[in-house]
Parts: structure tokens; sequence; C-alpha cells
């Protein structure tokens, strides 16, 4: 049972985007994001800020910025050049963000592959350089072929939008299909170059962008999946997540200030008490608390996971009000831009940079990058209950507007085909408000649904046959990364394997408590295998003769929550065909699973 809530706090400037449920990146004012716009500034010059004297110890020379702006881009200066890493070099040759806001991509999908191969600027512009325009060649199994991964700010979506996604992938027959991700958004697959050009028309037409969200940029920014729906929630946070999204991108016209980060950075806003955001994971969260009367946040930083180290945010001791999320997410990001390492990949995330200048070192950077070079200390009037029992959104549940409920469905493993996508949408026409949202877990929430319509809802075929409401309970924490299927840095292919090893498992064992388990197909965690009850991370194993084989490191204890935790090691390079017997032994010894056979010599 969950505790009652705490009485929610709008920010007066944010009441009134409360009275839609459905509210959309559009309906914020432009003027609230003008005013979060980068000031153009002269060749040559640094933000204004960094040019402030240091309040740290860290030597006053490793303070200097270094990048700095020409002709609208922001490049790192020659005497910060040596030890840095190939992406860097890209980044050098040619700004990756000129493909767009130089319509480069136009005269790039005119090419094939074979004359792209040709010549190396070509190569470079397809394999790396069309990330930022959120585009992934798949050249090690799927040459010719990309990803496309969009910008979906708290994960919710329209069906509008939805039934778009279909058509594109829907021509590439078998290459097309789509993925919800673990941050709240939607990959999809099969894309070829020449359709880019009319493709991003097309995502422009229905609000839509994929710009800025691969690579060396900010990636999704994520919310609550109930937001604006929920009976217990603390704060809406569309408001605050769109706000973030339309800074990063300013407005899909592409923000040059930011697009040069040393790795990749990930927000999120609390709007809840069960924390389905996962605040410890990413590398800013918002934290909702009030000070002297004012709602606002408290910061926590550094959270990531990369294939040498994995870290949980931590406290920033800094508190901003609502009208300060942009601003402080921006002095955030220009100390990153301007101070992070840029040489061995691996420790360019920004925990590393903030390892480097002490936690009061990196705070001072972000203050004196603040409009008025001031950030509070933390409040102490935190807002989130921390001994509250996270609720499963996975079924019916009642909104607070009267009368409406929400229904969560599982995807598994977050694969959709067109025609799915198709159903999903009309199914949220007809029954909802036209509206669907996105879970970090690879599930669908749809929002808005007439209680009279539930029933004739759950009788869908669709949820039937493919998306339950309810389903068995191992299947309901289950998530997986793309896998070799499609992603060339993955060791193992993990959707499918997921499902079968879980439904052999379900034949050996039954539980009575949902157990999360999560599958990566390599180190680099996308399938965030530390946060799991159990996770699998691919490597390369040896079976009982000793030839190399598709195997697994197995994660025990990863916690989400107030009380989170990372996960840590079980057993390593373990066979994939060896797991059904030890994830069944785990579940009997940790989580209180019955063998089968006991529980039906018991009946």
């Amino acid at each position: 049972m969950a505790l009652l809530p705490v009485n929610k706090i709008i920010p007066p400037t944010l009441a009134s985007s409360r009275r839609n449920t459905s509210l959309s990146s559009t309906t914020l004012s432009s003027s609230v994001i003008r005013c979060h716009q980068i000031r153009p500034q002269k060749a040559g010059a640094v933000s204004p800020a960094a040019e402030t004297a240091p309040a740290s110890s860290v030597d006053a020379a490793r303070l200097e910025p270094r990048v700095e702006e020409r002709d609208g881009f922001w490049v790192l200066k020659e005497k910060f050049r040596d030890g840095i890493n190939p992406a860097e070099k890209v980044k050098i040759e040619k700004d990756p963000m000129k493909l767009f806001v130089e319509d480069g991509i136009n005269d790039l999908a005119t090419l094939s592959m074979e004359e792209i191969d040709k010549a190396k600027h070509n190569k470079d512009d397809v394999d790396v350089r069309l990330k930022w325009l959120g585009l992934f060649h798949r050249r090690k199994h799927h040459y010719g072929r990309f990803m496309m991964r969009l910008k979906l700010p708290n994960g919710v979506t329209t069906s509008e939008q939805t039934r778009y996604l279909a058509s594109v992938i829907k021509k590439y027959g078998e290459d097309g299909c789509a993925d919800v991700t673990t941050r709240q958004n939607w990959q999809i697959r099969g894309v070829v170059l020449p359709d880019v050009p009319e493709i991003i028309k097309g995502l422009e037409a229905v609000g839509l962008t994929s710009l800025q969200s691969g690579m060396d940029n900010v990636r999704n920014p994520v919310g609550n999946p109930l937001a604006g729906i929920d009976p217990h929630e603390i704060v809406d946070t569309r408001p605050f997540t769109n706000l973030i999204s339309q800074f990063v991108t300013a407005n899909s016209r592409g923000n040059l200030s930011i697009t040069n980060l040393p790795r990749k950075w990930n927000p999120c806003v609390i709007g809840s008490h069960d924390l389905y955001e996962h605040p410890h994971i990413n590398d800013l969260a918002y934290m909702p608390a009030t000070k002297d009367g004012k709602f606002g946040f408290n910061l926590l930083v550094g959270g990531f996971f990369s294939i040498k180290r994995c870290e949980e945010a931590i406290p920033l001791d800094a508190w901003v009000s609502a009208e300060d999320v942009v601003p402080v997410c921006k002095a955030m990001l220009e100390a990153f831009r301007d101070l992070g390492f840029r040489g061995n990949r691996q420790k360019c995330r920004m925990m590393w940079l903030i390892d480097e200048l002490g936690m009061e070192g990196f705070r001072a950077e972000v203050e004196k990058r603040m409009p008025n070079q001031v950030l509070e200390r933390a409040s102490s009037e935190e807002l989130v209950q921390k001994q509250w029992e996270r609720r499963e959104y996975l079924g019916v549940h009642p909104q607070k507007q009267e009368g409406f409920s929400f229904v969560g469905l599982h995807i598994p493993v977050g694969r959709l085909q067109a025609d799915e996508m198709e159903d999903l949408a009309r199914i949220a026409d007809e029954y909802g408000s036209g509206e669907l949202r996105l879970t970090v877990e690879q599930n669908i929430i749809i929002p808005n649904v007439e209680n009279s319509k539930v029933d004739a809802l759950l009788n869908e075929p669709l949820l039937k046959e493919r998306f339950s409401p309810e389903p068995p309970i191992l299947m309901k924490g289950l998530v997986a990364c793309t896998g070799s299927q499609f992603c060339g840095q993955a060791i193992i292919e993990t959707k499918a394997r997921a499902l079968k090893i879980t439904e052999e498992v379900q034949r050996l064992v039954s539980v009575t408590r949902p157990v999360r388990m999560h599958w990566t197909g390599c180190p680099n965690s996308c399938g965030q295998v530390q946060v799991a009850d159990i996770g699998f991370m691919g490597c390369m194993a040896r079976d009982e003769n000793g030839k190399p084989c598709e195997g697994a490191d197995v994660f025990v204890g990863g916690r989400i929550g107030s009380d989170s935790h990372l996960g840590e090691i079980y057993k390593k390079q373990v066979p994939c065909k060896d797991l059904v017997p030890i994830v069944a032994e785990l579940l009997i010894n940790q989580f209180g699973a019955v063998p089968r056979e006991r529980e039906e010599a018991e009946q």
C-alpha cells in the first residue's frame, strides 16, 4: 500500500499547463523558451562566466575553457588537441551539425553507399556525423540501413505521430520495426539514406524531431510516465521536460552551443514518489523540493554506465526554483562542454570531470555560469517520500480526473511492428484522447480512457494476443537492449533470447512477486543491467568443450527507488545455453520462488 501523498505544489508559472492532460511541446510559451536561447558571440569568444576567477583548489589553467565559438560552431582549441580521441578528430574535421544547418544531408542522400565509402569524409558522415541527426548506420549487420532515434520528452506521443512512424517502417518490410527504449523514446529501424530528407520533413509535420539524439549530445529528457494523470504525483513533469528538450534543440532548429559535448548527457525530472524516472543513473536529476515556501528541485549529478565504470548520481548540494530548471541545465552543460576530458572515451562522462574538480569545484563552475552567478544550497524540504512502495502501472488504474483511467500495456522487450503501431494509434483514438505514453521499462500507457470504455478496450485482440495489461509476472519486468540483431556493438542476441529464457524459467519455478530482469548485449549497458534484480550482460564464454560461445555476466541485487543500489557480478561468462537453471536457482534462493514440481505436489 502506498503512503498518503504529500500536498502537490504546482509552480505558479506552470499551473495553467496542468489543466490539460495532453500537453504538447507547442503549447509552452515561446517567450519562455527564447529567454533561455544562447546569445550569439563573436568569433573566438568564450562564455563570459568562464572568465571568472576559479573558486576551487584546482589550478586556474585547468579551468580555461577548452572550446571556443567560431562562425557559430563551438570548436576545440588547437592547444587542447593532443591525445584526443577519434570522435573528437571527426568533429574537428567537420562539425556534424553542418549536415543539418547547412542541409548537407540532402547532398549526402543523393550518393550511393558505394560512392560514400570511396571518400573518408563521406564515410565519416555516414558512420559518425549522422548520429547528430539521430541516424545510426548499421554497417556491421545491415549495411546501408539506419536506425533513427527520436526526441520524445517525457515519453509522450500522439496517435498521429505513431501512425507516421509506422508508415515509415512499413515500407521496409522485414527490415523495418520500432523499439521503445529505456529513455521513454522511439527508435525506428530499416531506414535507407535516400529517404532521410523526406522522413525529416514528415517528422517536422507531426511535431517530432530526431535532432541531437545520438553521440555527444543531450539525450531524451525522462519524466513521470503518469504526469498529469497520477492521483499521487508531486508535480507534472511534462512542462519541464518539454522546456529542457526545446532548449536543447533550440525548438528543433539545432542548438549549436551544446552539440560539441565531450560525451552524451542524460537528464531526468522526478515527478512521483515511485521514481519511475530512475534518477540515480542520470547525469542530472531534478528532485522535487520546496525552499522557503517555493517549489523547486534539489539536484543529483553524475550517474552513468560505461564499459569501465558505473556510478550512481550524487547530490550537488544545490536547489533551483522551477523557473531555473533550464538555466541550470544550460550552466551545467556549458561547464561540461568547456572543461570535460576529450581523450579516452571511457573517461569522458561528466562524473570524471566531477572527480577531477571535486564536487565543490564542479559546483563553482556551474554556479558562475548561472545567469546571476548564484546557485542556492540544497533544501532539506525534499518532497519524495522515501518509504513509498513503488506502484505497478501495467493494467487498469484510476486517473486523478474523475471517470477516467489509464491502461498500462506490456510490450514484450519493447519491440513493435508497423501494423501493431497502427493498431495502438487506433486504440488511443478510439478509447482515449489520442495520446500514448512510453516508459523506461519499454512499455506503453494509454491515458484518458473513459471508465465506460475500459471493458471494450481490454477485449481488443491486440491486448488479448500481444500487448497484455496483465502479463506473466516474470515478463512484467523484462527489459532488453537491441542486441546483435541490429547493433554492431552487441556481443550477443538479446531480445528473442530474453523472451525464450524467461518462458523456460517460468515453466520451472513459480514466483509471487515481480522480479526485474534486464538484458544488455555489451558492457555499454543500454539495457541497464546494473539496476535490475537480475541482469545479463553479453560476453563471449566457453562451452563444455572449451569452444567460444555467446554468454553473459550475471548481475544480482540492483535496486531502484529511494534506496537505489547498483547490482554486482554474481557469475561471469556463463554460456547462454546454461542460464535457465542458474536463473531458476537464483529466483528460488533469493526471490522466494517455488519449484513448479513442489508447488504442484502441495496442491
